[in-house]
């Protein structure tokens, strides 16, 4: 089979095109035949060593397709059902490999591009809207990048629930993105300080709770952001990792909270996976929600895929197909 792999740590020049035997199902786990493959900064975090795993291997965790092989004492799923999971591994190939209790049966409406693009990135926009800082009718929320892949789900189930959105854009045409998708005010952080916008927009009081996945270029602000005992949930560094700070800063500037959460721990057992993928899956179906496909690029692209998600010139999910 074809599988896009890293020997070793570095820039997108890194991944390498290689034929390998197919992958074999451990117990508790099924093979899958790859339909689509959902790309994440995690996988760029996984290319430069930030999350170091012995090399050589294959970036990605979230993919779609057919079963093709059940491991020892699989009774979930039998061979050709729909699948997709965020949790599998080595995802940038033709078959890969996916553990039964993080994998989820696709309803008959999704299809596989829709569940590449929408699994990941929309499991951690429920766990954070929903689970972390769990958003109510008058809540305000400050999302970061929310033209991207997490920003776009995460703006609109803020919006389910009630809350008022302040979103970050880079560019007026990803601000026209943030609003149609339902953005109550959107700054440009190129453009306008977003600390001093966020203040003025909150009549000073500050926001409940900062959604940021961007890290070393916005953590200082989205504290500052922060209405007293007002909540960070820092997901992600695509700038970079944050600095050590003193954790008494927080005292200092409200009683505040800041958390690092990880979807792993938010879908810690299968009955969790599935109550968050069957929300997304009826708010799919009703029209709700809306997963926006930037590009889809065959799997010998990945390094293309890569350098364009880096440089933030992609609005939405970028999927790889085999």
């Amino acid at each position: 089979m074809h599988i896009i792999r890293v020997h070793e740590f570095g820039d997108a020049s890194k991944l390498i095109e290689e034929d390998l035997p197919l992958p074999e199902p451990r117990p508790g786990e099924v093979r899958v035949k790859v339909h689509a493959i959902g790309m994440n900064f995690a996988d760029i975090y996984q290319r430069r060593g930030w999350y170091p795993a012995p090399p050589p291997f294959a970036p990605g965790t979230e993919f779609a397709g057919t079963v093709d092989k059940l491991g020892e004492g699989v009774s979930q799923f039998k061979i050709g059902d729909r699948v997709a999971t965020a949790s599998g591994a080595q995802a940038y190939a033709e078959y890969a490999l996916a553990p039964v209790m993080r994998t989820a049966a696709l309803a008959e409406h999704v299809s596989f591009e829709q569940a590449a693009a929408l699994l990941e990135q929309g499991l951690t926009a429920h766990y954070l809207a929903v689970s972390t800082y769990s958003l109510k009718t008058g809540d305000t929320a400050l999302v970061h990048a929310a033209a991207g892949g997490v920003g776009q789900l995460l703006v609109q189930i803020a919006k389910l629930r009630g809350a008022r959105v302040i979103a970050t854009v880079s560019t007026d045409e990803k601000a026209r993105i943030a609003r149609g998708l339902g953005a109550d005010e959107v700054i440009l952080y190129s453009r306008d300080d977003f600390e001093a916008e966020t203040r003025r927009l909150t009549d000073g009081k500050g926001v409940d709770v900062v959604y940021d996945g961007v890290g070393k270029d916005t953590f200082e602000k989205s504290l500052n952001c922060l209405r007293p005992r007002g909540m960070l949930a820092l997901f992600g560094f695509s700038s970079g990792p944050v600095a050590p700070f003193d954790p008494a800063v927080l005292g200092a500037k409200g009683s505040l909270f800041l958390t690092r959460p990880g979807l792993n721990q938010y879908i810690a057992t299968r009955e969790e996976l599935v109550q968050r993928t069957s929300d997304l899956f009826a708010w799919l179906a009703l029209g709700a929600l809306r997963p926006r496909i930037d590009r889809v690029l065959p799997l010998a692209e990945a390094a293309t895929a890569h350098r364009e998600l880096e440089a933030r010139h992609t609005a939405g999910k970028i999927l790889l197909v085999p």
